[in-house]
């Protein structure tokens, strides 16, 4: 992946593009890709398709690979202190493998993080759940720090969960293991994320090692037996409302512990996002829960909105919180930004009419009839 992003660094890539070149399934080429960004080896852009492209870094990844193989890390250790004697809860921001800063939140009396590790400890599988944008990916990478990741989506398939036949640069065929294997055989912690958008034949792969048996057979490498060692650990990420994620209930019975994640405004305002905006995030989120709106900003597209003020302006990110909103929802969440900010009309951010050379030249900021006072 590396590779191909290095040679080609010119160019900005889509799944699509990269799984055609390789010949691996979308949804090994998407992990791959993903993990790159991860460890700022590769920049990621586009507004709605994810598109990939080479940085500083990339030419450097191609020479290891993305993900080790099996026995490359020491299983994890075990805690065997009572939940009582282990080190002061850490409450206070925690700072994630992508350099990004986690804040823990309560859940049952513990901060989320610990209650996290103290349920791996007992081996009780999590299933986290709600509206894309809450934070569920950065909780676990906050709480785990030996995670491994996979991206579910309609594509996924075994072979992404597993491993499978790659080609070597000799051409040779070798078998590649995938996140599971090297989960189970580190004792490491593996987020499935967008579980339920995974096709359930192929999730089936996963049980095994989850329950009392925890093993599996790689019937694609000489029916090799992989055993768990312990830390292995699994944790799943569900969106419900997204089109084509289905719970099933062979997927639901395997997570003992199920935890509703949702926005946490009163950590939206303590960043100080425009309190206006988190004012209409509430209320959206409210008409969310009465079934009369299908969307409403969550904590990702708060902090997007205060990124876009920071560069183009109040006016420019409110247009573009409505231009994100479903169609369907737009007309609705138009109407709570004009009432939260006492404006008349706001619509998408759309492009206007081309600017006139002089103008086009300014730099940002700046008016003409200020550069026409410096100039008398």
């Amino acid at each position: 992946m590396a590779r191909l992003l290095a040679d080609r660094s010119a160019d900005t890539l889509t799944i699509g593009d990269m799984a055609r070149q390789l010949g691996h399934s979308h949804g090994a080429v998407r992990n791959a890709a993903l993990t790159l960004v991860r460890r700022g080896e590769a920049a990621q852009g586009g507004s709605g398709q994810p598109e990939f492209r080479a940085n500083a870094k990339t030419a450097a990844a191609a020479q290891t690979a993305v993900i080790s193989p099996p026995g490359t890390h020491a299983p994890r250790a075990q805690t065997t202190t009572a939940p009582t004697a282990r080190t002061p809860r850490q409450t206070g921001p925690i700072r994630r493998a992508g350099g990004q800063l986690y804040h823990p939140r309560e859940l049952a009396d513990l901060p989320d993080v610990e209650a996290l590790n103290r349920l791996r400890d007992a081996d009780v599988p999590v299933l986290l759940y709600g509206p894309p944008g809450t934070g569920k990916t950065s909780l676990v990478e906050a709480a785990f720090e030996d995670l491994l990741t996979v991206a579910g989506d309609g594509d996924t398939t075994v072979g992404d969960l597993i491993g499978e036949y790659t080609q070597n640069d000799a051409g040779a065929y070798v078998f590649q293991y995938g996140p599971l294997v090297t989960a189970m055989t580190e004792g490491r912690a593996l987020l499935i994320d967008d579980a339920t958008l995974i096709s359930p034949k192929v999730l089936a792969a996963l049980y095994p090692a989850m329950d009392g048996r925890r093993q599996i057979q790689v019937k694609a490498h000489k029916g090799e037996t992989i055993k768990a060692e312990p830390g292995f650990y699994v944790v799943a990420g569900h969106n419900p409302g997204v089109h084509g994620a289905v719970l099933t209930e062979a997927l639901a019975s395997r997570f003992s512990v199920q935890i509703q994640i949702g926005t946490d405004y009163d950590l939206a305002l303590a960043l100080r996002i425009d309190a206006r905006v988190v004012r209409v995030a509430r209320h959206l989120a409210h008409q969310v829960e009465l079934g009369e709106l299908g969307w409403a900003p969550q904590l990702r597209e708060l902090l997007s909105y205060q990124k876009t003020e920071a560069v183009l302006g109040t006016k420019a990110a409110l247009a573009n919180l409505v231009g994100i909103a479903p169609v369907e929802d737009r007309d609705a969440v138009a109407a709570a930004v004009i009432k939260a900010a006492g404006i008349k009309k706001i619509a998408p951010l759309t492009l206007g009419k081309q600017l006139p050379a002089s103008a086009a030249r300014q730099p940002p900021g700046s008016t003409g009839s200020a550069h026409r006072g410096r100039s008398r």
